[in-house]
């Protein structure tokens, strides 16, 4: 995979204390994926030699690469500070990707506050058509909606606090796309959000004999499946325990939801 000197060419701030990030990296766009990340160096972080992995939210055919991030702790307070023409390294694009629908398929995208981020590719490559659905605690979690009005989907978007959007989980939003496949429509679930929510979306599809494709989120150290430090469980009937470990970052971020050992 390619390492790359990447230039910000743009970071500002989305929404309080949302960013978003674009960066020149022609050698690491060509091959991204939906769904996949990159782990990036963040030059200001000159003690720090561990990476940290970003979702892929967009790439173009001249080489930028956007990022969303949410100011959570060091690393993400400095790289809110670097301004266009410095540098970060990128190691990438790294992860299992989302599998696109086909074309006879109605994809159906579930995501949880920034998880919007890992899957606005995935709308944007989709050969048809489909919904997404946003939940967050509040309108001010919201982002990246306007870029998703860009796509062929429809947005339709929860919140618990109830000031943008119907009032509810995200999971509230389900019903009608559930009597999709009920019905035999060819209805394709994806998901990406907080573990909570990921894991009572799988549970919904499960009770209806329904799968989805999941992006699970873990914190990472290397990134490159060396160091074990993202793993989750994974079914494994050969085992005597039915469980086996897998690693986020190699044969994740992406899952089958029937695959995880919830």
């Amino acid at each position: 995979m390619p390492i790359e000197q990447a230039t910000i060419v743009r970071n500002s701030r989305l929404a309080g204390d949302y960013f978003l990030a674009e960066f020149l990296a022609p050698a690491v766009c060509p091959e991204v994926q939906p769904g996949q990340f990159a782990h990036v160096q963040i030059s200001a972080l000159r003690d720090r030699l561990l990476r940290r992995p970003f979702s892929i939210c967009d790439v173009t055919p001249d080489g930028r690469l956007t990022i969303v991030y949410k100011v959570i702790g060091e690393g993400t307070a400095l790289l809110s500070t670097m301004v266009p023409g410095q540098i970060c390294d990128i190691l990438g694009p790294q992860g299992n990707p989302y599998r696109l629908p086909a074309a006879d398929e109605f994809p159906v995208i579930v995501a949880g506050g920034y998880g919007l981020a890992a899957t606005y590719l995935l709308a944007k490559r989709s050969p048809a058509p489909g919904a997404v659905l946003v939940g967050a605690r509040s309108g001010a979690d919201l982002v990246l909606l306007d870029k998703f009005a860009d796509t062929r989907f429809a947005v339709q978007v929860a919140t618990e606090s109830g000031d943008h959007g119907v009032k509810g989980l995200v999971t509230d939003l389900l019903g009608p796309y559930l009597d999709m496949a009920a019905s035999g429509a060819k209805v394709r679930f994806y998901s990406c959000g907080p573990n909570g929510m990921t894991r009572a979306f799988a549970k919904i599809l499960a009770e209806r004999g329904l799968d989805a494709e999941l992006s699970v989120d873990r914190a990472m150290c290397c990134g490159v499946g060396a160091c074990f430090a993202c793993v989750v469980k994974a079914k494994d009937s050969s085992k005597p325990s039915g469980w086996k470990y897998v690693r986020t970052c190699k044969e994740g971020p992406v899952f089958m939801a029937s695959d995880l050992w919830f």
